[in-house]
């Protein structure tokens, strides 16, 4: 009686998965051959049976997890999903078996399993022989993850359990409730995505041309919550009129590196740049300028606006632009379909607008520091439930307030129309010219230098690349309006591939190079391209299609050698500008037969050379706002900075990142000066009670609300002698003309102690007033006409008068 589990040669040929499970199953037989072991398990729920393997296995285990990209709780029919499988570090797993079922099924029938898995490596998993709607490892080796796309089953199956089972050693970790299954159901269809609908193919004849006009809502008054007082803003629009192949962003998508730029920085060069590069899909690219602040209104300044044009392949348009600070809030339009259902354009669009998220920065407030989401999330629509920190937040769970509405107006068409809708004779009448190269825009209140010279291509060869050129901003006249950016860029391609030399070729990306002729030794491989369009002048192309080169696989062929598969393509470039390396990988197909270690290399690396590093754009944060005035009146300083957000390896950044200019604030006010007073006068009687007065002159007026002047004259009783009556006339007479002289000779000592032995000229006549407005200056000098000889009378000066002129506001 001979025991038979299964052949060592079937044993052998099965995956790691399979061949563990298949030593646990009791599939015990009594005298069959191989071939009938065999065909058992190809037998109709086999499928099952995995699932239901008896052996070792641990439940509850959590090193091991599996996860569907976005971790959804829903799945749109006939969508696909990335799935991965993972281990924790240190823990690992040489084989597994994934899974997808009808809730509530066993898999004992084909109609159990639900929707389909599709191989992204080969060289990593492959579908199972015995259980083809299964997926399994292809080589046995250690591995910390695997990843397969699942295409969702058609609507109506309900809810779907993705189940996995993970092998290691002898070990099988199963889970029906944990990290290794999951339960996602079908979406309803009251809960898609507001870009998620139908995109029909469109009927219409001719041409139409739409103003898209954008009217921010979103200020202090509307959404006071947290409302960032500086730098809020609205960035530069950016979009295009597109067919429905290519989408430039969507609600439950994940975001590009031009919508992430947009989304985190405002800026528009790296979307305008993914646009360009579809350029046999898009027709028109949309582009508006900022709007600082956020909020104005509209007879101050126009909301601002872009015109496109629309055909018949390409009637979608898109647009975003970002609220501005935010970690990545956006609002825009994804997929407008302008295509009528009656073989007509529509006339107006007027939509509403709440803001979304990008999925790429975990930011909660409007100016939270840089977060980057890791893995990136899907962009979503934000809501009143996020994050009690959010600005839209609301604990009773209602709708944000709308942030801003856009209007899409036809204003012309051109060709025959085949709508049977009418027109108004202003549409009919109205002509599209043909789209023109957009003039420079450039605000004439910035003044640049002049544009430096194209850099080189960034691709060699007739891949796309790009190049750029650069100016610098010398002034900003009006710090209100925004000035553009400071570089440009254009797509570009290698010698002999540019599509402005009429009598070039237009050529397509090589096709990657196909398989080596041979698996052991020296083979040759091939690539192909094709003719994208054909010279202007008629000739024929004479740049080759077909490329071939030769290749080694497993240079040595003898049964101790390892046998590897072909290298796979190249990575990309360490670097984003400069020098740096890429690598490329191969995996060990058989170890030798004979036991040793296996030598051949499973990494290359190689140096590769990206565009120069000061030809990558600064990435900048908006200008602060003004610091206050340097000083509380006149004229001052004031300061405002921004920050540099580019990566550090992008290398340095010349472009300023703080400004400063001058501040005029109302005039500082002057206080009146005096002179010093006058000596006293003579008493103004020569007998009896009289008075004296001294004065003193205003040198500087007040102005602008200095000190007012006092008083510049002050009187003083004075009393001389009784005046005396009758018959002593005569004698009084003498008295009087005594005390005169002796006031004559008091006076001209104080004269002499103030001015000893000076004689003085006449004060001359002022001068000239220093400025014509704003406050000047006016002198005038009295000169000595005669100093003493001697030296001791030393303070015998000129004298100096001043006085304020002019002082009007200039």
């Amino acid at each position: 009686m001979r025991l038979m589990l299964w052949s060592l040669k079937s044993l052998r040929s099965m995956p790691l998965a399979l061949r563990l499970l298949a030593l646990t199953f009791p599939l015990v037989a009594k005298g069959f051959p191989d071939e009938t072991l065999e065909k058992a398990a190809k037998s109709e729920g086999y499928c099952s049976r995995i699932l239901r393997a008896q052996g070792t296995r641990r439940e509850g285990y959590n090193e091991f997890s599996l996860r569907v990209e976005g971790d959804p709780e829903f799945y749109k029919p006939g969508n696909s999903y990335r799935v991965t499988l993972s281990a924790a570090t240190p823990a690992y797993f040489r084989g597994f078996t994934l899974i997808a079922l009808k809730e509530g099924k066993e898999g004992d029938k084909e109609e159990d399993h639900a929707g389909s898995f599709q191989i992204i490596d080969e060289e990593e998993t492959q579908f199972m022989s015995n259980c083809p709607v299964a997926v399994t490892e292809s080589t046995p080796r250690r591995r910390t993850r695997i990843q397969v796309f699942w295409t969702a089953p058609p609507a109506g199956t309900g809810c779907v359990i993705l189940k996995a089972s993970i092998v290691q050693k002898r070990i099988i970790y199963f889970q029906d409730e944990g990290s290794l299954t999951k339960k996602i159901c079908e979406q309803d269809s009251a809960s898609e995505g507001v870009t998620d609908k139908p995109i029909l193919d469109c009927c219409a004849c001719g041409t139409a041309k739409y103003r898209l006009t954008f009217y921010g809502n979103w200020s202090e008054k509307t959404h006071p919550k947290d409302f960032p007082r500086r730098t809020n803003h609205w960035s530069a629009i950016i979009g295009s009129s597109h067919s429905k192949n290519y989408i430039l962003w969507e609600y439950g998508g994940y975001a590009s590196e031009g919508v992430k730029q947009v989304a985190e920085l405002g800026s528009p060069v790296k979307m305008e740049e993914e646009i360009r590069q579809q350029s046999d899909e898009v027709l028109t690219v949309i582009k508006a300028k900022a709007q600082w602040p956020a909020w104005q209104p509209l007879n101050v300044r126009a909301a601002p606006s872009a015109e496109f044009s629309v055909d018949r392949h390409r009637h979608l348009m898109s647009f975003l632009t970002m609220l501005g600070p935010s970690p990545d809030w956006n609002v825009g339009l994804s997929a407008e379909d302008l295509c009528t259902k009656d073989c007509g354009w529509v006339q107006k669009v007027v939509q509403d607008l709440i803001p979304w998220d990008a999925g790429t920065d975990s930011g909660v407030t409007y100016e939270s520091p840089n977060k980057p989401t890791v893995p990136q999330e899907k962009i979503r629509p934000l809501t009143s439930l996020d994050h009690p920190q959010s600005p839209f937040y609301d604990p009773e769970g209602g709708s944000i307030k709308l942030v801003a509405r856009v209007v899409i107006e036809r204003i012309a068409r051109k060709g025959e129309q085949c709508n049977i809708v009418p027109d108004n004779i202003d549409d009919i009448v109205a002509d599209l010219a043909p789209e023109e190269k957009e003039e420079d825009d450039t605000p004439e209140t910035c003044i640049y230098s002049n544009w430096s010279p194209w850099s080189a291509c960034s691709s060699s060869t007739c891949e796309k690349g790009k190049r750029m050129r650069q100016r610098m901003l010398k002034a900003q006249l009006d710090l209100s309006v925004p000035c553009p950016d400071t570089q440009d860029f254009q797509p570009c391609m290698g010698p002999g591939c540019s599509d402005e030399d009429g009598s070039t070729c237009m050529m397509s990306d090589w096709i990657t190079w196909s398989p080596c002729s041979v698996s052991c030794g020296m083979g040759t491989r091939s690539r192909e391209r094709y003719v994208k369009q054909f010279p202007e002048d008629g000739s024929m192309c004479k740049v080759p299609t077909e490329e071939t080169e030769k290749c080694i696989v497993n240079e040595e062929c003898s049964p101790s050698s390892c046998l590897v598969t072909e290298w796979g393509e190249w990575d990309e470039c360490s670097a984003s500008c400069g020098t740096g390396m890429k690598r490329r990988h191969r995996m060990i197909k058989m170890t030798p037969a004979d036991g040793s270690m296996c030598k051949a290399e499973t990494t290359e690396a190689e140096k590769c050379m990206m565009p120069e590093c000061h030809t990558i754009p600064c990435l900048l944060s908006p200008w602060s706002e003004w610091s206050d005035c340097s000083v509380t009146c006149g004229k001052g300083m004031r300061t405002r900075q921004r920050m540099l957000k580019s990566a550090a390896e992008l290398g340095d950044c010349n472009e300023e990142l703080e400004q400063a200019e001058k501040c005029m604030l109302p005039e500082c006010p002057i206080h009146c000066e005096l002179t010093e007073w006058s000596q006293w006068s003579e008493c103004n009687t020569s007998c009896g009670k009289g008075h004296m007065i001294r004065t003193r002159m205003i040198k500087i007026e007040p102005q602008f609300g200095g000190a007012a002047c006092p008083e510049t004259v002050q009187r003083s009783k004075c009393r001389v002698r009784k005046c005396l009556r009758g018959a002593g006339m005569e004698k009084r007479r003498w008295k009087e003309a005594r005390e005169k002289r002796r006031s004559e000779q008091a006076k001209k000592s104080l004269d002499s102690e103030q001015y000893p032995v000076c004689r003085m000229k006449p004060w001359t006549a002022w001068t000239e007033c220093s400025t014509l407005c704003g406050g000047g200056i006016q002198e005038r000098y009295m000169m000595v006409k005669k100093r003493s000889k001697s030296t001791q009378f030393t303070s015998c000066k000129d004298k100096k008068e001043l006085r304020a002129c002019n002082v009007h506001p200039c």
